[in-house]
């Protein structure tokens, strides 16, 4: 018989708010990555072409922690149109010593909703201008929300400028910029009128065709591509990657496949040999980071197991100290 902690939605979002304690969980997830002895598969993903639908499988295994998670993450985008959320589903906790089942986390997509916003924080700490006070949101979902949020903890961010295709969306966003963040927030006509004159730039969109031009792009900015998380999704101009002074990805292996840079190399403008730094190589000192207030650079996060089982471990080590969830015995 062994006890499995079953943790809800409700439980998690208690336990593992969108704060610096979470960024610094994916920050050292990344250094962790960059260490080398991470265990991390390549994602298994499964297309439902019918339905608009994606379900990714993502998994790691960190040495030092005692768990890992397995994650399972389906994003079905016309589900806005049902009035259902376009992403959801769930993590499972097991041991790293005997493979039993450990915890189950039942939590509708939102630790990988605050892991990626977490992400975007570590990569704007990181690679952007630390004195940068506006950014230029691509998107009006919950991702845009979060890593807005994101953004303000770890940059002292003013303005919010958004573009998203439903500009009653984007409105909602810029009132909730406004009320909650304190920071002027106004709605763009176009995504070139948000990314003119933003510190930070990040796209949070399933979009399948370049929503931004590498040419409206100017010396200083920093841009974090979030959406691009499979071969035909597409966010930025490939362009970008060879004008950036300065190209990051979270995993290069993952991003010549899927990511930003996987068009890039698909269009020929760098060869899929090329070499690029990773967001934990810059976070751990091997690579380096931004070195200049005017380079431009460019973070192609396209979402790691290793962010998932170390989210997932924070969730579980705080369930067991506070006592919450629900234990079920196996």
């Amino acid at each position: 018989m062994a006890d499995v902690q079953i943790l809800t939605e409700t439980d998690l979002k208690k336990l593992v708010p969108l704060d610096l304690g979470a960024v610094q969980c994916v920050e050292d997830a990344f250094a962790a990555l960059a260490g080398g002895k991470v265990v991390m598969p390549p994602i298994l993903r499964l297309d439902i072409a019918e339905a608009n639908g994606e379900v990714d499988v993502k998994t790691a295994y960190v040495p030092g922690l005692e768990s890992f998670a397995i994650k399972m993450s389906p994003g079905f985008f016309d589900n806005p149109k049902i009035g259902l959320a376009s992403t959801n589903g769930l993590m499972v906790v097991l041991s790293a010593k005997t493979g039993l089942l450990e915890a189950l986390l039942l939590d509708n997509g939102y630790l990988t909703d605050v892991r990626t916003a977490a992400a975007g924080a570590v990569a704007a700490r990181h690679l952007s201008r630390e004195d940068s006070e506006s950014a230029a949101i691509i998107g009006a979902g919950m991702q845009a929300k979060l890593q807005l949020e994101a953004l303000a903890l770890v940059r002292p961010i003013k303005k919010a400028v958004i573009w998203a295709r439903d500009r009653g969306k984007a409105e909602d966003l810029a009132r909730h910029a406004s009320q909650k963040l304190k920071i002027a927030a106004i709605v763009a006509s176009s995504p070139e009128a948000a990314v003119h004159g933003a510190d930070i730039v990040v796209t949070t969109t399933p979009a399948t065709e370049p929503l931004i031009m590498a040419d409206w792009i100017k010396a200083g900015q920093h841009v974090t591509a979030m959406g691009s998380d499979a071969e035909h999704k597409n966010e930025i101009d490939p362009a970008l990657v060879t004008k950036a002074d300065l190209y990051v990805a979270d995993r290069l292996s993952q991003t010549r496949l899927l990511g930003e840079l996987h068009h890039a190399i698909k269009t020929g403008l760098v060869d899929e040999q090329d070499s690029f730094a990773e967001l934990g190589a810059v976070i751990a000192g091997t690579a380096t980071g931004r070195t200049s207030q005017a380079q431009i650079t460019f973070a192609d996060l396209t979402g790691t197991g290793v962010q998932d089982t170390a989210i997932a471990t924070l969730a579980r080590t705080r369930a067991l100290t506070s006592g919450a969830g629900t234990l079920f015995q196996t």
